[in-house]
């Protein structure tokens, strides 16, 4: 059974900064994340590679957010900085089994997906 277990939610205010974790039960061939607000849909927030290291991220946190792995834990983090109100919302970590042609923004690429752990910023 594929698990994917989110950590390192919780409140902060705006400017500040959290660390997301993401432990895996198996190795996959990339990880993202992805986050819903209320009344949103979910969108991609970023995502790596586990064998070359590629990493990808939504316009919106280019420049404030850093995906990194630890391929020896299976684990995959997001460094968060400078935070903001409108990051505000459930993340999801989502692994993907196989390459895709642009595997890394869809959802629908992703094959398993954790609980989600919530991110609340406040101004």
């Amino acid at each position: 059974q594929v698990q994917l277990v989110e950590s390192g939610g919780g409140l902060v205010q705006a400017g500040g900064s959290l660390r997301l974790s993401c432990a895996a039960s198996g190795r996959f061939y990339g990880m993202g994340w992805f986050r819903q607000a209320p009344g949103l849909e979910r969108r991609f927030v970023s995502a790596i590679s586990a064998t070359n290291g590629s990493t990808y991220y939504a316009e919106s946190v280019k420049g404030r957010f850093a995906i990194s792995r630890d391929n020896a834990k299976n684990t995959v983090y997001l460094q968060m900085n400078s935070l903001k109100p409108e990051d505000t919302a459930i993340y999801y970590c989502a692994a993907i089994y196989r390459y895709r042609s642009r595997w890394y923004d869809n959802g629908a690429n992703y094959d398993y997906w954790g609980l989600g752990t919530q991110v609340t910023v406040s101004s």
